[in-house]
């Protein structure tokens, strides 16, 4: 398939071929739904969409049913599960294709999952590979810019988000429902649509929530929920997953126990920390953040800590405009900060990063190191005692994406971790006594 695109890329002037590739992906959307047996029809099917907190809402929802006793199949850009079997998602796109969205349904289904949970990004709705997928439920989180060279405008990024919910009222299953944060300005817009179940949340549905080092807890009149999870985004990610499982029926008592035991996300303000015996201690943490308002509202999780700061480049050929914002948002808020690699595909990495310190007027402040690995180790090295390390921009991708296609394994928690462990240590009786 991939070849016969790209040679029909090669022929085909650019005009053209705007007209016939949604042709191409309907068809295939179509032929790898009949080709498994449209086996959406036989589960529950819930898409997450919104430009942040879309991995995290899926795994929160997977957590809370299989809690409850059902048996979850889940796609995200984070890994593929089903049942208890996992596969982390190598392919850097959260849905990998229609044949492979399909039989993961099928295999989902012969597995005996009551659940799907899955993952729905714009760029798989503007290629058709959400139809023929009868769905359940959609959850919307929120919508900032983003894409804004692959869709052309806000606008369009936007419809296309739109196009989900569509998909939702034109589903034959009963009943549908619409789960939509209506704190963000465009979350009315998608509950807009003709369901059996429009089901809003906000802030306004709790009676308090606190922010914690370590967590977050919501308070439901007499019921407090606390979660190991940080960061007020945290608190709608956790809202939007309680809202849809309330509306299957998930008792209250076992959504707290859920959430309380809710495991780490992996790439989603995921933390490690310096061994025991270390010369100091530092908490590293790695975020998918990859946009000015997830950045920042990343960092602000951080508030009364000394923060070393390594961020990417946003990857190359796409959303330059972000460079020089997401820069200037880390001089608000990190002590430190180190520009890196990221994914250049074919840019020049220098010049993506030079773009970058546009944004940043405090040079003292600043390094540039290409190597991302040597970046890391050196924001480890440099932290002082109690300090953080904020390594955004990668969460769980597992390559970094050079030009002509060319790419290297990666994993941002793996060097994290290593360069951790390679701080000086202490001896035994001092840690005792410290």
């Amino acid at each position: 398939m991939e070849l016969i695109r790209n040679l029909i890329r090669f022929l085909l002037p650019r005009p053209i071929l705007n007209v016939f590739l949604p042709y191409y992906h309907y068809l295939l959307a179509l032929t790898a739904a009949y080709y498994y047996g449209q086996p959406s029809r036989n589960l529950k099917v819930i898409a997450v969409t919104g430009t942040k907190g879309k991995s995290s809402v899926t795994e929160l929802i997977t957590h809370i049913l299989e809690t409850d006793g059902k048996k979850v199949a889940s796609l995200s850009t984070i890994q593929f599960k089903i049942g208890d079997k996992i596969k982390r998602n190598l392919y850097k796109m959260t849905m990998p294709g229609r044949f492979f969205v399909q039989k993961f349904l099928y295999q989902a289904v012969e597995a005996g999952c009551e659940y799907a949970i899955i993952e729905m990004t714009s760029e798989g709705a503007k290629q058709y590979r959400h139809r023929f997928i009868a769905l359940d439920a959609l959850i919307f989180t929120n919508l900032t810019p983003e894409h804004i060279e692959s869709h052309g405008s806000f606008e369009n990024y936007k419809s296309a988000k739109l196009s989900l919910a569509k998909a939702v009222e034109n589903s034959p299953k009963r009943p549908r429902k619409l789960v939509a944060n209506t704190d963000d300005p465009h979350g009315q817009d998608f509950l807009n649509f003709a369901v059996e179940e429009k089901l809003p949340y906000s802030l306004k549905d709790l009676s308090l929530f606190t922010l914690h080092k370590d967590g977050v807890s919501l308070v439901f009149g007499d019921l407090t929920i606390r979660t190991p999870l940080i960061g007020k985004f945290n608190v709608y990610n956790a809202l939007a997953a309680i809202t849809l499982c309330k509306s299957y029926g998930v008792s209250m008592d076992t959504i707290e126990k859920a959430l309380r035991s809710q495991p780490p996300i992996k790439g989603r303000v995921e933390q490690f920390t310096s061994p025991q015996n270390a010369s100091k201690k530092v908490t590293a943490v790695v975020d998918y953040a990859h946009t000015p308002d997830s950045l920042e509202k990343f960092y602000q999780a951080f508030p009364d800590s000394y923060k070393v700061c390594v961020l990417g480049n946003t990857g190359g050929g796409r959303d330059r405009w972000k460079r020089p914002e997401m820069a200037e948002i880390a001089e608000r808020y990190c002590d430190y900060i180190i520009l890196t690699n990221e994914d250049p595909y074919d840019e020049d990495p220098e010049k993506i990063i030079a773009e970058m310190a546009n944004g940043i007027t405090d040079t003292n402040k600043l390094s540039v190191i290409i190597d991302r690995k040597e970046a890391i180790n050196t924001a480890v090295s440099m932290a002082p005692d109690h300090g953080h390390v904020l390594v955004t921009g990668k969460g769980t991708d597992p390559y970094i994406m050079g030009p002509n296609g060319t790419k290297i394994s990666w994993s941002d928690a793996e060097v994290v971790k290593n360069a951790l462990d390679k701080l000086p240590k202490v001896a035994t009786s001092e840690v005792a006594e410290n």
